[in-house]
């Protein structure tokens, strides 16, 4: 059954932003237009209703991996957290607030994640309504964030608005295993290279090891798409099967690497490496980094068994596929986030195309500052190409992305090219011009 959007509002006054989606974006989008003093409210359908990987009540719910990546400015992924403290993002603060042990790397307890932004949206007085959305609504302004799991009637109410069919991709999510069933005598604590605190626990394995491994992987079962779907991974998300029938050496070369590791049992580099980082606070919980997966239950547990400091290993959360939807933004978005066709829409999150939580959020950042900045009739912003969240945005309404996939933050973003580039200095400079639009918006 349709749920039908009223625009009653705050008493008498009507809402001055509608968001659909109550993840990252949506989240951070109702958190940017409530601190500008705009009321925005949120319609989520959990917990009536929840998509295949989300099992929380609670707002922005993380559902793949706890980390939010590197926290290092000479990567794009710490500048694109540095450009949005500077906008005041609710993500980024929960997510420090939030924050566990993980190296160089943001990683947070998810629960502790998710609670903040519920109870801090509760706190400015921003609206959340618990029903599904199955058809685009009438009220404007309306962002529409509601992810890569869109359901299958908004998005199919999605498509027929945007005059357009809906694109798509499979992700996957990793396992989480509890500490105590770890063999800690067969793992240690160590960064590659012994950078930053020794926040990862390492799994060595030896050759007959990784071989044995290697074997169960590629003839596991995996749980199949449905006939009607054409299966599109994302290349950094791709399931580590996928990544093995590459070749025999290709997780040596990715989540298996055993470069920058020394096992102090035998003094020398691993053959191979399973890395878990820490999923909660009280790192009772352990994620298996890079492991995400579409292989059966029951494959699961017998394959990751074979890892030998997880031989008896007790799997809380085990890897699932789910579908991941996103719209062709170049040809449908302007950079401000509005849709070409109606620009009292907009879209955030990764339903546009962006890949990644801060990504995300980001793009619900400007969406929910541009919403309220239309519903007063004041003109809307973008961040500068040269800031890394400007460059994002750039990409992902560019026309000439003719064949338009997910994309992450990157430096590439801000023309890198080759390992010679001062990454650093490209970062500082990116910070700098972001301050500089920030004041030039200040004095206007």
């Amino acid at each position: 059954m349709s749920y039908v959007i009223h625009d009653h509002g705050h008493g008498s006054r009507p809402f001055d932003v509608h968001i659909i989606g109550g993840g990252l974006a949506g989240c951070e989008a109702a958190w940017q237009v409530a601190r500008r003093g705009g009321s925005a409210v949120i319609y989520e359908m959990k917990p009536k209703r929840f998509s295949p990987a989300h099992l929380s009540h609670r707002l922005a719910e993380l559902v793949c991996s706890n980390s939010l990546k590197s926290t290092c400015m000479e990567n794009a992924s710490g500048l694109l957290k540095a450009e949005m403290r500077l906008m005041g993002s609710l993500v980024v603060e929960a997510a420090e607030a939030a924050s566990v042990p993980a190296g160089a790397s943001l990683a947070v307890d998810r629960a502790l994640f998710s609670s903040y932004v519920t109870d801090a949206l509760a706190g400015v007085g921003v609206n959340v309504i618990r029903d599904e959305i199955t058809r685009i609504p009438d009220a404007r302004p309306l962002i529409i964030a509601t992810g890569p799991l869109t359901s299958d009637a908004f998005a199919a109410s999605i498509s027929a608005f945007i005059g357009a069919e809906r694109l798509y991709f499979y992700d996957a999510v990793a396992p989480i295993v509890t500490a105590a069933s770890i063999d800690m005598s067969r793992a240690f604590m160590a960064s590659r290279y012994g950078k930053g605190e020794a926040d990862y626990l390492n799994c060595p394995m030896t050759e007959p090891e990784y071989q044995r491994f290697y074997d169960a992987l590629i003839v596991a079962d995996t749980v199949s798409r449905r006939s009607f779907e054409e299966e599109r991974s994302f290349q950094a998300c791709m399931p580590i099967e996928a990544m093995a029938q590459k070749g025999p050496k290709t997780l040596l070369f990715g989540p298996m690497r055993p470069v920058g590791l020394k096992d102090p049992a035998t003094g020398k580099r691993p053959f191979a490496v399973v890395q878990l980082r820490k999923e909660n606070a009280s790192a009772t919980l352990y994620n298996i980094v890079g492991f995400q997966t579409r292989m059966t239950y029951n494959d699961q547990k017998e394959v990751f068994r074979l890892i030998p400091a997880l031989a008896e290993a007790e799997f809380v959360r085990l890897g699932k596929l789910h579908r991941n939807t996103y719209i062709d933004s170049p040809r449908l978005l302007l950079r401000t986030g509005q849709l070409r066709k109606d620009q009292s829409v907009f879209f955030a999150g990764q339903i546009t195309g962006v890949e990644g939580y801060c990504e995300s959020a980001m793009s619900g950042l400007y969406a929910g500052i541009n919403a309220l900045r239309l519903s007063k009739g004041e003109p809307l912003v973008t961040p500068p190409d040269g800031a890394i969240s400007g460059a994002l945005l750039k990409h992902i309404s560019d026309e000439a992305n003719a064949d338009f996939q997910p994309m992450n933050a990157n430096m590439g973003l801000l023309g890198v090219n080759g390992r010679k580039t001062d990454k650093a200095g490209l970062a500082l400079n990116a910070l700098k011009i972001m301050k500089a639009w920030l004041d030039s918006l200040d004095n206007n």
